[in-house]
């Protein structure tokens, strides 16, 4: 991942790395100094030189790094002067501004001009609609307009969740996109720099279902209208899907950034115990499914982990580790209550998705 990139020369000085300790240093584009892997060691010295009409330029980056919590040290040295001494930490490299680099204009032609009708026929916003009119009449279809309407809403409460989040970390949004009989999907023109934004924004869709369920559950206790109740159990049903910890699900994306984040044997035990814990109580509370689920993501873990120092994003602190383990459990947890709560009932209709996670 990107570590630093700073102007040395009139040119970008770049300084990328991993976990497993190899780093590389590129100035103009260029690999200047690397160093081979060694995660012992938290010193790192970069040196290498330049020609120029003075002669002879040395060029010296060294300082410490250290992954969690994440810190990064540095100087910068120009034939011994200092230029530059600064301290990184997680906050700086989540905030990184995004470079979009100016287009190149589009030479005429048939293709050219097909593209940019493509792209206004995107702007004019035709596409989300015929995918909202597609969902519309697919939910209509499987079980009533109402009802198809109120799901819609759901789903698009959910893709909020993950809209809000991306504004927070400062990402600029597409809108949301709804796919018949699959779901929703958020877009965002930025990419992200750190594993927490993916944890955040990955969990955020299934927080707020689970805050919708539970309110329309309320409003069922209060109201007696089954279709608030099937509203909250068919909308977590549909979140709990979305948390499943297979890629590209959310869930995935959470414990795929989990395992990535943890460095450590300890680490990757207390994840598998917490793991054969939840299958353990989805089978106690007849959710077989669940379970049977639950113990491929524990195995797509494991293997997540062994491959943890390929990752091109910042790892999660220990602190951070914990939060997302915690917020995942609480949002999977507080789902499969309500499935398991409003299944109790006589209905048949609101106790199929109870149905579904026993099978």
């Amino acid at each position: 991942m990107q570590l630093l990139a700073i102007e040395c020369l009139g040119k970008e000085l770049r300084l990328e790395g991993s976990m497993a300790g190899w780093q590389e240093l590129f100035w103009d584009g260029k690999c200047v100094s690397q160093i081979n892997a060694n995660a012992d060691s938290e010193s790192f010295l970069h040196q290498f030189s330049l020609q120029s009409e003075q002669g002879e330029v040395l060029v010296e980056l060294n300082g410490s790094l250290q992954w969690q919590p994440f810190t990064l040290q540095f100087q910068l040295l120009i034939n011994g002067q200092e230029l530059e001494n600064n301290t990184l930490d997680e906050k700086d490299i989540e905030q990184r501004q995004i470079i979009h680099h100016e287009k190149q204009p589009i030479k005429f032609s048939f293709i050219g001009m097909a593209g940019l009708g493509l792209k206004l026929f995107k702007s004019a916003k035709v596409i989300k609609v015929l995918f909202a009119a597609g969902s519309l009449a697919a939910y209509s279809w499987l079980f009533s307009i109402e009802f198809a309407i109120a799901l819609i809403l759901c789903l698009v409460f959910h893709e909020y969740g993950h809209i809000k989040a991306m504004k927070y970390f400062g990402l600029k949004t597409k809108g949301i996109y709804l796919i018949p009989f699959v779901g929703g999907l958020a877009l965002s023109d930025d990419k992200i720099n750190t594993r927490w934004q993916d944890v955040v924004i990955s969990i955020m869709g299934p927080f707020f279902g689970l805050i919708l369920s539970i309110a329309c559950l309320i409003g069922y206790w209060l109201t007696d209208i089954e279709m608030l109740a099937g509203l909250a159990v068919f909308n977590a049903l549909l979140n709990l899907f979305n948390l499943l910890p297979i890629l590209p699900l959310d869930g995935g994306h959470v414990l795929k950034s989990i395992a990535f984040s943890i460095n450590s044997k300890v680490g990757i035990v207390a994840c598998m115990l917490g793991a054969a814990l939840g299958i353990y109580i989805s089978y106690h509370f007849g959710l077989a499914l669940l379970g049977f689920l639950l113990a491929i993501g524990s195995i797509e873990i494991f293997f997540e982990y062994k491959r943890r120092h390929l990752s091109q994003l910042l790892p999660l602190n220990r602190y951070a580790q914990i939060v997302s383990a915690v917020w995942y459990v609480v949002t999977v947890g507080g789902l499969s209550a309500i499935i398991w709560l409003v299944g109790q009932t006589a209905n048949d209709a609101l106790s199929l998705p109870l149905k579904i996670l026993g099978s």
